[in-house]
């Protein structure tokens, strides 16, 4: 399974988080001589770092060797790292083979099933959901990619499960040329990363990628609800399966008699699916269509969604202080995140926004401020915020993280919440998002 050339040279690991470390090691288990690098040198990249160099990996942090990349005989990318990154693009230039870790592990996993799920928003939970719900039905199954565990682990194992709930990035679909998923599960589009795309339509591109290996015995999951979903697999070859919050489709959601739905059979009492908001719905119906897709009966799968809790990040209820609740949204790194969450809320509240800008306008969160008693924004983006949302709802500016959360205790009042839900990355003061939203829970219960 790995190829000679592979063997008779060297392989190099770009990205030092769980899935560049999994793939390194497992090149290293089977001989094959690594390289690994990250330009990071934090003490999660220096860890992971020290973790291959005890199976003889060469390993860098703070910096890649492009030399030693360009020379490489193949080189293997982390999710994080966005295909015009300098030290791909070298790679790149120089005509070696660069694959996501995402591949290497697909070309090990013959025996087991993908269900992959990309879009915009929604993968993570909708990917925990549709590893529960095949759970829930008896098979055995497991969550992996951006979530749980990295795939290239799980195809290290002596019995893979029969089935990977796979979320997958934009990124990772780019450099993936033998993914070919048994059911793919595409959430939703709006424009992302613009801070790494020359325009959307490059990242719409990289999306449609799903569908490369699209066969006859392919199945779809389609948010009906999209018509950019439904244009990008227009031309998919298998079965097209969609869901809906708008109206009756293969999986849906019945307003009137407050029901999920799956075809013609109730599933649950939407007051019995314990998500915040339509978007949750939305991906609580995909899951159950995906799930559906690959055998699992309508009572397992409403066993399994009423069971289900949300992964921590998104819209994570965190405490209640003094009568303010504290929502924890750190996962809403963009603007169409972070609209579905003000959806999402009831009574008034204080939002902290902020961090790295990612190239798009925070104008279209205006419509949906009605609720809000007051933004604070943080970080590098705070200015382009303040200016794209001044008008009615009062906006303050701080510098730094804990400074806006220790604000925004001030500004809540009795019955508010506060909301986290930042519009941006988290790499101007965080390692990632789950660090920024940890550092908030912390805020929290020190309050």
């Amino acid at each position: 399974m790995i190829p000679d050339a592979w063997r008779r040279g060297e392989v190099a690991v770009v990205g030092l988080g769980r899935s560049g470390v999994a793939a390194g090691k497992w090149l290293a288990a089977r001989g094959v001589r690594v390289y690994a690098s990250d330009v990071a040198d934090g003490e999660a990249v220096r860890d992971g770092a020290r973790q291959l160099a005890a199976v003889g990996a060469a390993v860098e942090t703070g910096r890649h060797d492009l030399e030693r990349v360009r020379a490489a005989a193949a080189v293997i990318v982390s999710p994080g790292v966005p295909p015009d990154a300098p030290v791909v693009a070298a790679a790149r230039d120089a005509g070696v083979e660069i694959i996501a870790e995402l591949d290497l592990a697909v070309r090990q996993l013959g025996a087991s099933k993908l269900a992959v799920v990309t879009g915009t928003n929604g993968k993570t939970t909708t990917t925990a959901l549709l590893a529960h719900l095949l759970t829930a039905g008896g098979l055995r199954a497991e969550a992996a990619g951006n979530i749980g565990r990295p795939l290239t682990e799980l195809a290290s194992d002596a019995t893979p499960p029969e089935w990977i709930a796979v979320e997958v990035s934009s990124f990772q679909l780019h450099d993936a040329p033998c993914l070919a998923p048994s059911i793919g599960v595409l959430t939703n589009l709006s424009p992302d990363h613009l801070d790494r795309y020359p325009d959307m339509e490059a990242y719409y591109a990289d999306k449609r990628l799903l569908f490369r290996n699209a066969s006859a015995e392919s199945v779809w999951v389609l948010n009906a609800d999209d018509a950019a979903v439904l244009a990008l697999a227009r031309d998919a070859a298998g079965a097209h399966r969609h869901w809906s919050v708008a109206r009756r489709s293969d999986a849906w959601l019945d307003r009137a008699a407050g029901r999920l739905m799956l075809g013609d059979t109730p599933l649950l009492a939407r007051g019995e699916l314990g998500l915040l908001g339509d978007h949750n719905v939305s991906n609580a119906l995909a899951a159950a269509l995906a799930a559906a897709s690959a055998g699992v009966g309508p009572a397992d799968i409403a066993r399994g969604l009423s069971s289900f809790r949300p992964p921590p990040h998104r819209l994570e209820p965190v405490g209640t202080v003094r009568a303010v609740s504290w929502i924890n949204d750190s996962k809403a790194t963009n603007v169409s995140a972070a609209a579905v969450a003000l959806q999402a809320m009831t009574g008034p509240y204080v939002l902290i926004m902020g961090g790295r800008h990612k190239g798009e306008p925070y104008t279209p969160l205006l419509p949906l401020l009605g609720a809000c008693r007051a933004i604070v924004a943080y970080g590098d983006a705070a200015d382009r915020i303040a200016t794209d949302l001044s008008g009615d709802v009062p906006l303050e500016r701080v510098a730094r993280f804990d400074d806006a959360v220790a604000r925004a205790a001030r500004l809540a009042q009795h019955g508010d919440a506060v909301l986290l839900s930042p519009a941006c990355s988290s790499f101007d003061q965080f390692a990632n998002f789950e660090h920024r939203g940890r550092r908030f829970r912390e805020l929290v219960e020190a309050l």
